[in-house]
């Protein structure tokens, strides 16, 4: 399984800002970016003026690693979105939105979406009974996640499920904290989605 393997906090630094890949450490002091809001390397501090391609590359960048998603195929979750009816960016938020790594990480089963992939990566999650362990597994309305029965003992579960309630989960999803249950109500339009991301920048610099 390809993923990438950079350090989580240089990439947030290159961004300019929190990207939510280390999960508590990100809500820390301890924060790199909290200590060193400039890109990392030896002339972070100086960086000339960036011009538009450059923002709409960083942009790109940017949603590719909030979501944990290699070039390749966030290119082709792009292709996908264009052949869609609606708006390209809205579309492309959605496809990221709806796969399962980022779902167990909504509803707060996970403190990261590199966390919520492993435990889906180890098969403690099911989708409408079955178990799934592709993380970018697509979810669809009135699907129903779960914690496999065995797994829900497990730390970062007994966790979670103390922890029920202090995360905001959007409103295209309900969590069952007491049976570690997702309900898919329907799937996200743009204003449910938080991501700090210009997708327009992206549909920009994909329609060169």
């Amino acid at each position: 399984m390809a993923r990438d393997t950079g350090a989580d906090c240089k990439r947030c630094r290159r961004e300019k800002m929190k990207l939510f890949l280390k999960g508590a450490k990100c809500d820390s002091p301890k924060c790199p970016i909290e200590i060193r809001p400039y890109p990392p390397g030896e002339h972070g501090r100086n960086r000339p003026k960036e011009s538009e391609y450059l923002l709409q590359i960083r942009e790109k960048q940017k949603a590719r690693r909030m979501y944990g998603v290699l070039e390749r195929q966030f290119h082709n979750y792009y292709e996908e979105a264009t052949r869609r009816h609606g708006r390209t960016g809205d579309n492309l938020l959605q496809i990221l939105e709806s796969r399962l790594d980022n779902v167990v990480y909504r509803a707060g089963f996970a403190k990261s979406r590199d966390m919520a992939r492993q435990l889906t990566t180890h098969g403690h999650i099911t989708v409408n009974g079955r178990k799934v362990d592709i993380p970018s597994y697509r979810v669809a309305e009135n699907d129903i996640i779960e914690v496999r029965q065995k797994s829900r003992d497990m730390t970062p579960f007994v966790v979670a499920q103390a922890e029920a309630g202090e995360r905001t989960v959007p409103a295209w999803l309900e969590v069952v904290p007491d049976q570690m249950r997702i309900l898919v109500h329907s799937l996200p339009v743009r204003a449910q989605i938080d991501t700090q991301v210009q997708e327009q920048l992206i549909v920009e610099l994909y329609s060169k």
